[in-house]
């Protein structure tokens, strides 16, 4: 990867400012440089080290060598959440994201910028494939933090985002009428049944493979730390597969799917949106970086929060844990990071990348086996 800081840049960046030469020696007219506090580090789900939508980069190499020319933090990490977005292989986001239960893509995002403490965020957005360049616009063009359905369209047409009448591909489409034959819309016994037995269907096309866990719950999560400390986020998602039309998950909501505390650090989010709402998770955790713990540690005790209240028998397994996955990527102002997930199944890594190059790291689990075992 090119433009890349390494360990001896950053030690001369720091006696550059000081006013010493490479072997140590003073010199007159040193020029004005920042010395940068951290390592610059990326991080994200699974998805921000797996696609590149055809091209040479995922989301987390983008985002790395756009911070380390100097863009904006933000700005950079949305430049890598794009490629996600915009890759139709990736079908829990954007382009060729799962559809609702009437077939159509609705999509949600938010981003926090910790530096300027501003945010926006859109929800059930459908026909543009990049979300969070809307939400962007939402924190930068309006005096709110939110914009849903019609509104949010309406919004980013007028911001001149391009409006798609689809945004479905054949392979999302076609998991879609595998899913609305299978639950039969046409016989509705009672609410109860009803929306039991669409979520049970697609619990089974989950374990026969016809759909990943990922693009089940799909969602991408990228937080960033730049040189001089600045911390952002974006997450992105088209939501639970099959969701009722309008459903909003934890993803645009500040607080639950992302959270960013500029001096402290960042959280975000993937998996079960609903219990990641109620526990709003990711505040949680950059709360606990306050206090002091590590990344990992304050990811695993928002995990236990959200087992603790996690009681509808719905949703739990017969031993009583939660029936469900869910994923959490933290990181503090010291540079420090940690991905952790509820079970060791399913998803077992995320994506990371320093200034020795990208890698996928392992989620450290609160349970052993799987939400379905």
């Amino acid at each position: 990867m090119s433009n890349r800081i390494n360990r001896r840049e950053f030690v001369l960046a720091g006696a550059a400012a000081v006013g010493l030469g490479e072997t140590g020696e003073a010199f007159s007219n040193a020029p004005a440089v920042i010395v940068p506090s951290v390592a610059p580090v990326v991080i994200s789900d699974r998805s921000g080290v797996t696609f590149k939508n055809g091209g040479t980069q995922t989301c987390v190499e983008k985002a790395f060598e756009l911070i380390t020319r100097g863009e904006d933090v933000l700005d950079a990490i949305l430049a890598g959440v794009n490629i996600v977005e915009n890759d139709p292989e990736e079908s829990g986001v954007g382009f060729g994201g799962t559809p609702n239960a009437d077939g159509v893509v609705q999509l949600d995002s938010c981003c926090m910028h910790g530096p300027r403490k501003q945010a926006g965020g859109v929800a059930a957005i459908e026909g543009v494939r990049t979300p969070s360049l809307v939400a962007k616009a939402v924190m930068e063009h309006t005096d709110h933090h939110l914009l849903a359905g019609q509104g949010a369209q309406d919004f980013a047409r007028n911001m001149g985002f391009t409006i798609e009448d689809d945004l479905n591909t054949p392979r999302t489409r076609d998991r879609w009428l595998e899913w609305k034959r299978r639950t039969d819309p046409g016989h509705y016994l009672n609410p109860a049944q009803r929306a039991r037995h669409g979520y049970q269907v697609a619990l089974e096309m989950l374990a026969e493979g016809r759909v990943d866990e990922s693009h089940f719950w799909g969602t991408v999560n990228c937080d960033a730390i730049g040189p001089n400390g600045d911390i952002c986020g974006v997450t992105s998602t088209s939501g639970l597969a099959w969701k009722i039309p309008g459903r909003t998950g934890d993803s645009p909501i500040l607080g639950a799917g992302l959270y960013v505390a500029g001096s402290v650090g960042a959280c975000g989010s993937t998996g079960r949106g609903e219990a990641n709402l109620y526990n709003l998770t990711s505040f949680l955790v950059v709360e606990n970086l306050r206090r002091g713990l590590h990344p990992k540690d304050a990811g695993l005790a928002g995990l236990r929060r959200i087992k603790e209240n996690t009681i509808e028998g719905r949703l739990l397994k017969g031993n009583g844990d939660p029936a469900f996955n869910i994923r959490l990527f933290a990181l503090n102002a010291k540079g420090e990071y940690a991905g952790v997930t509820m079970y060791a199944s399913g998803e077992t890594s995320y994506g990371v990348c320093t200034e020795n190059g990208a890698e996928q790291a392992r989620l450290e689990p609160l349970l052993e086996g799987s939400p379905t075992d």
